[in-house]
């Protein structure tokens, strides 16, 4: 090392944990064998205390800690356990902090419950431990059923593969004919082999004239073994899928009386008429209430106007992060709120690690699925991606369009106006002239050496 870049030696305090909050306490989850709770006696002790973790527990615990004037609780996220207690003591006047399993992460060779919930009253005690964010009840609310939808909904394209696997063995291929068999056509011909037509030529009448395959291709398809298992099969399927479908519609009407009740929570009882506002539908089945006119409603601006964002994406978005921005300060804590953002590790001045963490959530997903959709777009972000992929990958670039569209999406609920492509395609031209400028003097190069 060179000298004149050597650090001086500078002797310092010895530091210690200052208590930011006495009245605290740490509670460690669990589903049945007891919550353990850590509070303070007085100013020099402590107890750790053992709760059922039934209904009547979890309201002896409350009046426990209200008893001893306990302000604040500190309790990790395990499982779905944490949420009974969670609406309970937040409903009590308590102040919550649901933190992250990894931030209270105990020392070595003292793992029990006792000792978890002591550590974690002692970080919470000192003002070490940061609340994961959690939205309000009404968005808590429309998030919980817009997460059931999208399980039905994969659930029913379980059901419908089935459906394809049975005509398959019956080497049945209308299937592979047309786009899907639960579209117009796919749905006539179905009902109609259930009715009991097996002739080829009047399954084939029943197609659709938007169709681009070919009627003889259509004929072939359709002829097949018809065996009695597979048919059965077939039909039970069929059945689950429809019931699937009334399944989602119901969410659907769920998922409208929600958005109306926080509509009228915003204007003081007041629904304004929004149901002439124009939807942007460019996917199959969409969902059956006007999503674009109730969000826009809540949030100020039409969301969908971000190139890639559909109608559910934005539902899907707002029911996770909500109408409120303020509990991220600026675009690049959204982000990595997202899991959008790489997780940078520095050690000695060097980047020893820089990837973007693998966790599990439901918001950075949909960007991530309205990223995917921009591969064959024609404007700056379908650029930008393709770019991108060309010597990172498509992995890379689905994630670094996602997080393009999340900062538009933060820039555009904090400041409250509409989508303006003007900086992106700016942006697009600035890098063609950047391009031609490089291969001009590749080109120019090439002609000296020549």
């Amino acid at each position: 090392m060179d000298k004149s870049s050597k650090k001086k030696s500078v002797v310092k305090r010895i530091t210690q944990f200052e208590v930011i909050r006495s009245q605290v306490a740490g509670i460690d989850i669990s589903d049945n064998a007891g919550m353990m709770v850590a509070y303070p006696l007085n100013g020099n002790e402590i107890v750790v205390e053992e709760f059922e973790c039934y209904t009547c527990g979890l309201r002896s615990l409350s009046s426990r800690l209200r008893e001893y004037r306990i302000e604040s609780v500190a309790m990790e996220a395990t499982g779905v356990y944490w949420i009974p207690l969670f609406l309970l003591l937040q409903e009590e006047g308590f102040d919550v902090y649901l933190v992250n399993s990894r931030h209270v992460k105990n020392v070595t060779g003292r793992k029990d419950d006792e000792s978890d919930a002591e550590w974690i009253q002692k970080l919470h005690r000192c003002g070490l431990l940061s609340a994961s964010f959690q939205p309000d009840n009404q968005t808590r609310f429309l998030r919980s059923v817009v997460r059931h939808r999208s399980t039905l909904v994969q659930t029913r394209s379980v059901y419908l593969n089935r459906m394809q696997k049975a005509l398959e063995q019956m080497n049945i291929k209308f299937h592979t004919v047309i786009s899907d068999i639960d579209g117009k056509t796919g749905l006539n011909i179905i009902r109609a082999i259930f009715e009991g037509e097996r002739d080829a030529e009047k399954l084939a009448d029943l197609c659709d004239p938007r169709i681009k395959a070919s009627r003889e291709d259509m004929v072939k398809s359709m002829e097949g073994f018809w065996e009695e298992t597979h048919l059965f099969e077939f039909k039970q399927c069929y059945k689950a899928f429809q019931f699937h479908n009334e399944l989602i519609a119901e969410c659907d009407r769920e998922i409208g009386d929600i958005l109306l009740d926080m509509i009228a929570f915003k204007n003081d009882g007041v629904i304004p008429d929004i149901e002439k506002v124009t939807r942007k539908i460019n996917y199959k089945r969409p969902i059956r209430i006007n999503v674009t006119a109730y969000l826009k409603e809540l949030n100020g601006i039409d969301m969908t106007q971000i190139t890639g964002i559909s109608e559910i994406s934005a539902l899907n978005i707002f029911s996770e992060v909500g109408a409120d921005m303020r509990p991220w300060k600026t675009e690049k804590q959204f982000t990595s709120w997202l899991g959008l953002a790489p997780n940078t590790k520095i050690s000695g001045k060097k980047i020893i690690s820089s990837h973007v963490p693998k966790k599990k959530h439901y918001a950075g997903q949909a960007f991530r699925i309205a990223a995917m959709s921009l591969r064959n777009n024609k404007g700056p972000l379908g650029d930008f991606y393709r770019r991108i992929r060309t010597y990172a990958g498509a992995p890379k670039a689905i994630v670094a369009v996602a997080r393009k569209l999340a900062v538009i999406y933060y820039r555009m609920m904090t400041s409250q106006q509409a989508f303006n492509p003007v900086e992106l395609v700016k942006s697009q031209e600035k890098y063609k002239k950047q391009k031609i400028k490089q291969l001009e003097r590749k080109l120019e190069k090439l002609k000296n050496t020549a």
